[in-house]
């Protein structure tokens, strides 16, 4: 397999833009993919804010700054972005028919020796996969947030994910300064199979009137060394993507373990998704 040099990263958001912060500053040359100008700017603004407080905090220097944003080329087209590209990485909503028209657009433009992965924190790989004609070169690379802060890297193989690929994919993820753990696919893979039930626990505690939010997150910060409570996390990732991954778990397994608290959705129907609408378990500044 070819040495990955050129990357792809479809979605500026939260996560994609942190992954093409990552990717360039290691010495990638990335290719950001969004569907509006407005969007891709947002995006390279972020970038531009991050890598500052790096040079502030004397992490990297100016000079690197500037090389880093040097790498970063953003495209309209998901067409015309793959192009001549190593890798993809798809970092948009967790919704699988977005995904799948992503992939399948992908797919159809992208060269044939390119791996396909997508940041997907919950839905199948081997599903996603098999969208494409290139099943054997599909995977998954679930990065967390904020990415330039965290070293882990799930790593998800799907059904027909191939050895060689797999090994790449680890390998380039040890160059970006962070930790793979390999996992095989399953309804939330290792991350969020654990830890949705934990919060979804955290929140029936709340709704049932055991304890207010910040004594659920105080006991498991000074009981548990926890760094961040349940609920406090829960507001970070956003209640709505906590809900689509539950219900990713609650339809995949079918155990009732993984029915959403009652009051997780009514929050999610009210529109208090946590950190992004200023409220959720606790309040912020917007």
């Amino acid at each position: 397999m070819s040495e990955i040099k050129k990357v792809a990263v479809i979605g500026g958001g939260t996560m994609g833009n942190g992954i093409v912060h990552v990717f360039a500053m290691n010495g990638y040359e990335v290719h950001l993919i969004e569907t509006k100008k407005e969007f891709a700017e947002r995006a390279l603004n972020t970038i531009d804010k991050n890598l500052s407080r790096m040079v502030n905090k004397e992490k990297i220097t100016e000079n690197d700054k500037a090389a880093t944003q040097d790498r970063i080329q953003t495209f309209l087209s998901v067409t015309e972005g793959v192009q001549h590209v190593d890798l993809v990485v798809e970092a948009v909503p967790e919704i699988y028919d977005l995904k799948k028209k992503i992939f399948e657009e992908v797919d159809e433009h992208a060269p044939d020796y390119a791996i396909l992965a997508s940041n997907t924190s919950s839905i199948s790989i081997t599903k996603l996969a098999a969208v494409t004609k290139r099943p054997d070169k599909f995977i998954g690379m679930h990065f967390f947030n904020p990415v330039p802060v965290m070293k882990l890297v799930e790593v998800i193989n799907g059904l027909e994910t191939s050895e060689e690929v797999t090994e790449a994919i680890m390998e380039i993820s040890k160059k970006l300064n962070k930790v793979p753990v390999p996992a095989n696919d399953s309804p939330g893979f290792v991350s969020n199979r654990v830890l949705m039930p934990m919060i979804n626990e955290a929140i029936f505690c709340v709704h049932e009137g055991v304890a207010e939010p910040e004594h659920v997150d105080e006991v498991m910060k000074l009981g548990m060394a926890h760094p961040m409570g349940p609920l406090r996390l829960a507001d970070f990732i956003g209640l709505d993507v906590c809900l689509d991954i539950l219900n990713v778990l609650y339809d995949g397994f079918k155990d009732p373990k993984y029915r959403p608290a009652p009051l997780l959705v009514k929050m999610v129907d009210a529109g208090k998704l946590g950190d992004k609408t200023g409220e959720g378990f606790f309040k912020y500044d917007k």
